[in-house]
């Protein structure tokens, strides 16, 4: 009886001595997120937000074409836990500086791979990484959400395409093929469709103040991550784009990489290397997801050494105008005395660049080395740099990468200040590769680069400072044809939660046209913009964009001096930000600080708002604000707009007002 009663407490021993060594736990800095790691048939991870469960027990593997399943069956060999409290620089974005403060967990398992997991004040993230002799192919990757309810989600599917009713209905891999730009579909997870994916970020609303926003970090040399419902329950799962089998050119103008045919498998992995950050922030106030730097803070440190040459701006752009401008003798469009003008203007009204969007070089031909006749790049280069204008140079994916570093090289030489890299509309692994590349060989020749038609930032803006901007965003251009019942104007108050919290933005701002709800219509040459002016001049402050355009017709602006001044004043990159109120969907207000002077920028949805903002950060002294705002007629003529200057009440309490889709956007200064 005395060895049976002693087997029985060696046993229970040994059940909590495995039970402890199957379960970690990481915690925030302040404690408020508890991450619970269970290591049994597989890895799974769990999330709460103070007595919320944000996140149900959710498992996380990578499948290997060789069976190996990487978190299958764990074994841990052991486990440490570190706390990284450190500053980081960024001098090409929102703030100065970011605070990079987080417990990490580490987990080493046998079969030489490990899963990181950190848990900030604001989030969580976990990667997996190996360090394995030889080289590797990842058949697929499990990435799960489990929710413990039926929240709510606003959803970014991939747009399909408008078929006939005679053709087939459009496959995940149909899918893959996409521009990264849709309006948010708001339903419960549950009704997420099966037959459909979503490209990140996206947002889950987990209790009635708290979301999730969804995202991922540092992908480089893998596929991106979308996300759609395989169960039918509260959760969402990966899906990748395969790997590429063969690939043709065509597309747009014959631009484009198009993937005929695919592998079985996702990605091929060096032995040793770190996967892409699966990311959630956690957010109590709507307002502090338009303000993260988790991407940032989890992207690879940058590999510029010296970023002194990179210069945001503001761009003047032509093909949202349409080369459309007056008075003038010349026949405007894609010529030398268009160009002219567009430099002219910039140069006047201190605006860095002027773009040559599409258009310059031989259509069809895949081959920026042909310009066609009515370009002369090298005088309308010379040109600009005699004005202090720097020329930005379209390029079209497949052109771009075919003779990627002669083009960066004989266009450097030239003069030329980056280019607008366009219509990749892809992130298998190939076409992630392709961006660092562009990148690489971009900062090689101190040339920018701003990538279109292209999936979410992943924190290369930090990697790579010179890719200075991106799109993947349901922007202004969207104007020029979309339906009246397109709703641009909740996009805009919903989209800086979401989108933005990856990074930076090519919106494409600026319209000197204006229409309201009712008198808004879909004009491809004269486009115009939903909502009111000053909600257009607040979009340079609200919106994150390091490389900012100016949509409209240089014409357009001459006629708007004074909204023309202010936007050509707004700095691009900032040294503080604060968020000042927001809710998904309805408004958001956000104050961002150059040097010494603070800008305050909001917006509101079609329901006309006002709001009290708090602006105790401005410290001790009398403030003046010079203020744009919705004038007392923009409900019925959305260009309406009243400029004046005010004293910024001693209890730093300022009361504002919009119209139904208007905006507010002021400049504070000392007196």
């Amino acid at each position: 009886m005395k060895y049976y009663l002693l087997y029985l407490l060696l046993l229970m021993i040994s059940v909590v001595a495995a039970k402890a060594q199957s379960s970690h736990m990481l915690q925030s800095p302040d404690g408020t997120i508890k991450v619970t790691v269970n290591l049994q048939n597989k890895i799974t991870y769990s999330v709460t937000h103070g007595s919320d469960e944000v996140l149900a027990p959710s498992p996380i593997s990578m499948t290997l074409a060789n069976g190996e399943v990487l978190g299958g069956k764990p074994k841990l060999q052991n486990a440490r836990k570190n706390t990284v409290n450190q500053t980081i620089k960024a001098p090409i974005y929102k703030r100065a500086e970011v605070k990079d403060h987080y417990n990490e967990l580490v987990l080493n398992f046998k079969g030489d791979y490990r899963v990181i997991f950190r848990a900030y004040n604001d989030g969580v993230a976990y990667r997996f990484a190996t360090s394995k002799k030889k080289d590797f192919v990842v058949q697929d990757e499990e990435v799960a959400y489990n929710f413990p309810a039926d929240h709510k989600a606003l959803v970014p599917y991939v747009k399909l395409e408008k078929k006939t009713s005679t053709e087939k209905k459009s496959t995940i891999e149909s899918q893959f093929w996409n521009s990264f730009e849709n309006v948010y579909a708001h339903l419960p997870l549950s009704e997420v469709d099966p037959q459909r994916i979503a490209f990140l970020p996206l947002a889950v609303e987990v209790t009635s103040q708290k979301k999730v926003v969804i995202t991922e970090a540092d992908l480089e040399s893998y596929p991106g991550l979308f996300l759609t419902n395989k169960t039918g329950k509260a959760s969402l799962n990966s899906v990748f784009a395969p790997y590429p089998k063969r690939i043709e050119q065509g597309g747009h103008n014959n631009l484009q990489l198009l993937v005929k045919e695919r592998e079985n498998f996702i990605a091929k992995a060096k032995g040793s290397r770190s996967f892409p950050w699966r990311v959630m922030v956690i957010s109590a106030q709507d307002k502090d997801l338009a303000d993260s730097d988790m991407v940032y803070k989890l992207a690879a440190p940058s590999q510029v050494k010296d970023v002194s040459w990179i210069n945001p701006g503001k761009v003047a752009w032509d093909w949202w105008n349409a080369w459309n401008i007056g008075g003038v003798d010349f026949k405007s469009g894609i010529n030398n005395d268009t160009y002219k003008y567009y430099i002219d203007f910039a140069s006047n009204n201190k605006i860095e660049y002027v773009i040559l969007d599409e258009g310059w070089s031989v259509k069809g031909e895949a081959d920026m080395l042909k310009v066609i006749p009515e370009i002369n790049l090298k005088e309308l280069v010379d040109y600009a740099k005699e004005r202090n204008v720097g020329i930005i140079l379209w390029a079209g994916y497949h052109a771009f990468d075919r003779d990627m570093e002669n083009l960066a090289k004989h266009y450097a030489n030239m003069g030329v200040k980056g280019f607008k890299v366009d219509f990749m509309d892809r992130d298998d692994q190939q076409a992630v590769d392709f961006y660092y590349r562009a990148a690489e060989v971009g900062a090689k020749y101190n040339l920018l680069i701003n990538f279109h038609g292209a999936y979410k930032p992943t924190g290369m803006h930090r990697t790579y400072p010179n890719v200075i901007n991106f799109e993947g965003v349901h922007g202004l251009e969207q104007m020029k044809w979309s339906d009246p019942d397109v709703d641009q104007v909740t996009y805009d108050v919903t989209m800086p939660y979401i989108r933005m919290l990856a990074g930076p933005i090519d919106y494409t701002q600026g319209a000197m046209r204006n229409a309201t709800k009712a008198n808004y219509r879909p004009v491809y040459s004269e486009p115009m913009s939903q909502g009111t002016r000053a909600r257009q001049l607040a979009m340079y402050v609200i919106f994150e964009s390091p490389l900012n355009m100016l949509a409209d017709s240089p014409t357009n602006y001459l006629k708007e001096r004074e909204s023309t001044a202010f936007i050509s004043s707004v700095p691009e990159t900032w040294d503080n930000t604060v968020a000042l109120d927001g809710k998904i969907g309805e408004h958001i207000a956000i104050a961002r600080r150059k040097g010494n002077d603070w800008y305050v920028g909001a917006m509101t949805n079609w329901s006309a708002r006002d709001m009290e903002l708090d602006l105790s950060f401005l410290g001790e002294g009398n403030f003046v604000a010079e203020v744009f705002k919705d004038g007392i007629n923009a409900d019925k003529m959305a260009s309406d707009y009243k400029r004046e200057t005010v004293d910024v009440p001693q209890n730093r309490k300022l009361k504002i007002s919009m119209a139904p889709g208007g905006g507010y956007v002021a400049r504070i200064y000392k007196k």
